[in-house]
């Protein structure tokens, strides 16, 4: 792997399949993921994972109308007994504990556009707890209908997620960065869509 930024310089503890990578996100979810240059930064960057002190957090757009303004799920999560390609909340004893925290963004009658802030980091964390709570993300294939419920422009790769804030403490200098991303293209030209349909008036 090679890093525009940084060349071949990156931490050496993921070996040479996965160098520098501090943590994952779901295949075909857009935005911001760390990036180690050398072992001592991925250790601390890690640390701070294990801790819950990384700020991240998400925007999804959900299949319909969540009425609370904000909530958390705690639920835990496991391999799903009936598909082991999947993830399922399931009993404390088969699972992890799993914590999101969201907030709700916009409406848009059938859909609902969502903060999500992850207190732990179990795989799929957000599509599963968010499926669980009948509100799968839109264009997850996965967890969600197996026929998305609005067309999905070009260049849309899978499920609406993206991991649009990450914050941290610096490895090397002890300071708090927080970084922004701003959503894909096509991510906007669902939101657009979506807010001429509700309010057609609008230009």
């Amino acid at each position: 792997m090679n890093c525009f930024h940084c060349g071949n310089r990156l931490s050496s503890i993921n070996g040479v399949v996965r160098p520098g990578i501090v943590h994952r996100i779901d295949k075909d979810t857009s935005g911001l993921l760390m990036i180690a240059k050398n072992d001592a930064a991925h250790e601390s960057l890690s640390q701070q994972l294990a801790a819950h002190t990384i700020t991240r957090r998400y925007q999804a757009l959900v299949h319909h109308n969540i009425k609370e303004d904000a909530g958390t799920i705690d639920a835990p999560i496991g391999r799903d007994p009936a598909n082991r390609l999947r993830q399922a909340v399931t009993d404390a004893a088969r699972g992890k504990r799993a914590v999101t925290h969201y907030t709700v963004l916009e409406r848009f009658g059938n859909f609902t556009m969502i903060e999500a802030r992850l207190e732990t980091g179990r795989t799929h964390q957000i599509r599963v707890h968010m499926a669980y709570q009948k509100h799968p993300l839109v264009g997850d294939l996965v967890y969600g209908p197996k026929k998305s419920a609005i067309a999905l422009p070009e260049g849309s790769t899978g499920q609406m997620l993206h991991a649009k804030v990450l914050g941290f403490v610096h490895p090397a200098s002890g300071a708090y960065m927080e970084f922004d991303s701003p959503l894909p293209a096509y991510f906007e030209t669902v939101l657009k869509k979506l807010r001429k349909e509700r309010d057609p008036w609008q230009k």
